[in-house]
């Protein structure tokens, strides 16, 4: 019997990079074209365009087995490596600040979300992974958020497609009925800063949903946003506990268990945030950080659209988008409520 030396690591990563190469070659361009798109049209991100061009591709034709490897490897790991580098945008100090005023705002919109997509969504027979993505899509951050909690409970890439798509209707929705909501109520810059970044889900819609509004909107609804990006963490070590669980057949968990359970991307992820807010990231590498990110979530949404199964999409129907108009009401609905019960923002 013959026995085959161990392949040395930097031979592994070489034969990795010839798999996944013919994979690449199809998400990257169509990466470049989605961001292209999204630098041309801001209120629509790269992230859907990216996703879309997938899916229709995948529809003309789908990619054979030697592209799947890197389909698959777009979808995955790079997402996993696109929510490290989001930590990039955030800063310890303006965490502490925007926090401080907008906590309440965000703990009870996301509550009555997470709470709603459950309820809701099983009376519509939403099914369970594709409610979840729609919930914390509307109540964390959009996409980012689709990206982050996708992996945890091992969402199919057509459940990712339509909630990326479901939370994308309601962004544009906002950025038309929103500053006509705020001047309808006489809110301020800052107010209306504080419901955009609450209640409108990715960056690029909630600076032209602020922008709308009023250039003085702008900066406080970022920075909202972007603090609201960290509520990924705490939701996602649930889900992967709650999935843990199930798996197991309800078995108890011990602490170590648990904390075996928190994804390595999560855990960059909050590194990245600390290490930009003790001014260990210089700005340069920082913006090229979050630039990257971008990218990298462009790169992973074509992915994702490459690998959908559109007949999936099709028996998902009307009920998803239901949920997600549902849930956007909502929570538009209760960050007014808090707003007004605790005068924040004011």
């Amino acid at each position: 019997m013959m026995f085959r030396p161990a392949r040395t690591l930097p031979a592994r990563l070489a034969l990795r990079g010839v798999e996944v190469l013919p994979g690449l070659a199809l998400t990257v361009p169509i990466a470049i074209v989605a961001t292209l798109i999204g630098a041309a049209v801001p209120v629509l991100g790269s992230a859907l365009p990216a996703i879309v061009i997938g899916v229709v591709v995948a529809v003309i034709r789908h990619p054979g087995a030697r592209f799947a490897p890197g389909v698959e490897y777009s979808g995955k790991f790079l997402l996993q490596v696109a929510v490290v580098l989001l930590g990039a945008q955030l800063s310890l100090e303006a965490i502490l600040r925007v926090s401080a005023e907008s906590l309440p705002v965000m703990l009870s919109t996301l509550v009555v979300c997470l709470l709603a997509a459950w309820l809701i969504g099983r009376a519509l027979h939403v099914a369970p992974r594709l409610r979840t993505l729609i919930g914390v899509g509307t109540g964390i951050c959009g996409a980012s958020a689709i990206a982050a909690v996708a992996p945890v409970i091992g969402a199919l890439s057509a459940e990712v497609s339509y909630a990326v798509s479901t939370i994308f209707v309601f962004n544009i929705l906002a950025v038309v009925l929103f500053p006509l909501l705020g001047h309808a109520l006489g809110l301020d810059p800052h107010t209306f800063g504080l419901l955009a970044g609450t209640a409108v889900n990715d960056t690029s819609s909630v600076v032209a949903t602020a922008s709308v509004f009023g250039a003085a909107a702008l900066g406080f609804a970022v920075v909202v946003k972007l603090v609201r990006t960290l509520m990924i963490i705490p939701i996602s070590v649930g889900l992967s506990v709650i999935e843990s669980r199930r798996a197991a057949d309800g078995r108890r968990m011990t602490l170590r268990g648990v904390a075996g359970l928190v994804p390595w991307f999560l855990v960059g992820f909050l590194v990245v945030a600390v290490l930009g807010s003790l001014g260990a990231i210089p700005a340069g590498p920082r913006e090229a950080m979050v630039h990257a990110s971008g990218f990298l979530i462009a790169t992973a949404m074509a992915g994702i659209g490459l690998s959908t199964d559109a007949a999936a999409l099709r028996r998902a129907g009307w009920r998803p988008l239901v949920l997600g108009a549902i849930l956007w009401i909502l929570v538009t609905a209760t960050a007014l409520a808090v707003i007004s019960l605790t005068g924040a923002g004011r």
